[in-house]
Order: structure tokens, then sequence, then C-alpha cells
């Protein structure tokens, strides 16, 4: 009667245990699924662009469709572009030359009036440059993507109008040279890098070596602030890429191009910063961006991203 009831128990234990077994193994497939939607949902609108450009035919590039969403058939997109003008790009081939000539220039300084005992000042002021040019990135973004309009005078066209297209036509910005990529953020460098220039022309070496962390400091962030817009464009580049720059993406070193691809699920109302993208998580987890739109839209009224979605809605 003993060796029945323990065998009795022992079928019994083993199918409670096949029943855990199974309802755990349930548990983890629909949270398999759960996590591969919500995946799918951040890509998705990234993934539509890049199927866009790549797969289209002649014929739909070339008409008007109504029921176009994204990429370069997009009425709005192909009103953008036809904006870019002339005078713009004199002004960035001019802010290309002038950037990169002074970052030459005050390299040679760094060189020169560089010493051991700066090492570790060089790196945390390197570290720091990064950092705040991911912020500077963050917060020049979410300015152009949230507020003004491509109608206001010259800056409209000139800066708010690639931010419109970037968001109807994310893979516009891989069809643009070095010089259209790069030639709005080397104009931001000029000033900061220019006083430099002069600091190191007009100082004495005693005082140079004295402010050789914060010279440091400049000099980083005005190379990452340079680099931001190639970096944003090589994290919508999914062929060809040189082999460094995925490295650099896959250690999150630059903006990763799955991380990236949260800010452009509609309505782009999150992860701005696109450097590095390392602040974009705390700055979302504080609600930064949020808070922020709701000051100003108390303040004046305005609705956030209402000229960004009237771009998008645009049929012909």
């Amino acid at each position: 009667m003993l060796k029945r009831d323990e065998c009795d128990w022992w079928r019994e234990e083993t199918r409670n245990k096949a029943d855990r077994g199974l309802e755990f193994r349930m548990r983890n497939q629909r949270q398999r699924i759960r996590y591969a939607r919500i995946g799918l949902n951040m890509a998705s609108a990234e993934s539509k662009s890049r199927a866009s450009e790549n797969f289209h035919t002649p014929e739909a590039s070339g008409s008007d469709q109504p029921g176009a969403r994204w990429g370069p058939q997009h009425a709005g997109a192909r009103e953008l572009a036809e904006l870019y003008s002339p005078g713009k790009r004199c002004q960035e081939l001019s802010s290309v030359i002038i950037c990169f000539t002074l970052m030459a220039f005050n390299f040679c300084y760094l060189v020169t009036y560089f010493h051991l005992g700066h090492s570790w000042y060089i790196l945390l002021s390197i570290v720091a440059g990064i950092l705040t040019a991911d912020f500077a990135s963050g917060l020049v973004h979410w300015g152009a993507d949230t507020w003004g309009s491509v109608d206001l005078p010259i800056f409209g066209k000139a800066f708010i109008r690639p931010f419109r297209e970037h968001h109807i036509d994310p893979t516009a910005i891989t069809r643009h040279d070095f010089i259209e990529t790069n030639g709005d953020n080397c104009m931001l460098t000029i000033i900061p890098l220019a006083n430099m220039a002069a600091n190191f022309m007009m100082l004495s070496p005693v005082e140079i070596y004295r402010n050789y962390p914060w010279y440091c400091y400049i000099f980083a962030l005005a190379i990452f602030v340079t680099l931001t817009n190639q970096i944003h464009k090589w994290s919508h580049t999914y062929f060809g890429l040189p082999r460094w720059v995925t490295f650099l993406q896959d250690c999150h070193i630059i903006l990763p191009r799955k991380h990236h691809r949260v800010h452009h699920v509609s309505p782009h109302e999150t992860y701005f910063c696109i450097t590095t993208g390392w602040l974009n998580y705390p700055l979302e987890k504080l609600g930064f961006w949020r808070n922020l739109e709701d000051l100003i839209q108390s303040v004046t009224g305005e609705k956030p991203r209402s000229d960004d979605l009237r771009w998008a809605q645009k049929t012909k």
C-alpha cells in the first residue's frame, strides 16, 4: 500500500513538473513574441524607408502617388529637396573649408604644447567634449524637429528644411555628399575654433599650458559636433560601410543603427541625441524633452511638431 502511494505521488509530481515546464516555455514564447513586436514597431519606419529607396520602380518615383507615406517619391520630400539652393551650397562649402583649416591649425598647436602631465586631463576633456556634443546634437535636433517652420525667412529653408525632409525621406541623407552632409555642423564650430586659434597666437606659453585641458575640451567638442551629421548619415547606411565604422557602431562609441531607429517611429518625439546616443536613455527616463515641450506649449500655445506633421501629410 505504501509503495502504491509513493508511485501515485511520484506520477503526480512528474505531471506537475511537466505542466510547470510547459507553462514556463509558453510564458517565454509569449515574451519573445512581445519583444519581437516591439522591435518590429521600432524598426518599421526605417525599414520601410529603406525599402522605398532600394526597391521602388522608376515609374513610382516619378509619379504623384497620393498613398506614398515616405521615401523619395513622397510629394513633400520632393518639394523639400528642390528647395536646396546654390546659395546654401556655397555657405556649406565655405564652412567646411574654414572649419577644417582651423581644426588643422589648432591641432598643430595642441601637439606642440602637449605634456605627459596633462594625460588624465586630456582624457577627461575628451569624454566631456563627447558628452557635450551628444547633448548639443539632441538639443538642436529636438528644437528643429519640434518647433519652427520651413516658411520662416532665410532660417526656415536653410536649416529647418533638412529636418522636415529627413522624417519623410530618412535615407535622403545617404545620397548627400560630404559637403551637404556636414556643412551646417562645420559652420557651428567656426567661432570656437577661431577663438582657440587666436588664443594660441596671442597668449604666452605659460597661459597656454595652464589652459591646455580647456583647449582639449573645446577641440574634442568641435570634432564631434563637426562629425555629428556624418555619424547620423552612417546610422542610416546599411550597405558598404567601412568595417571600422560598423565596429564603432557595434561598440556604441558612435550612434548605432538600431539605436537610432527608435527616433524614427512616428511622431519622432524621443531619442534626439545623434552623436553617440549615450544620453538618450537617461534623458528619456527623466522626461526631459517631454517636460520642455509642455513648458513651451503652456507659455506660447504652439503645438509641438505641427509643421513636421503638415509636411508628412502632403500628397501633392
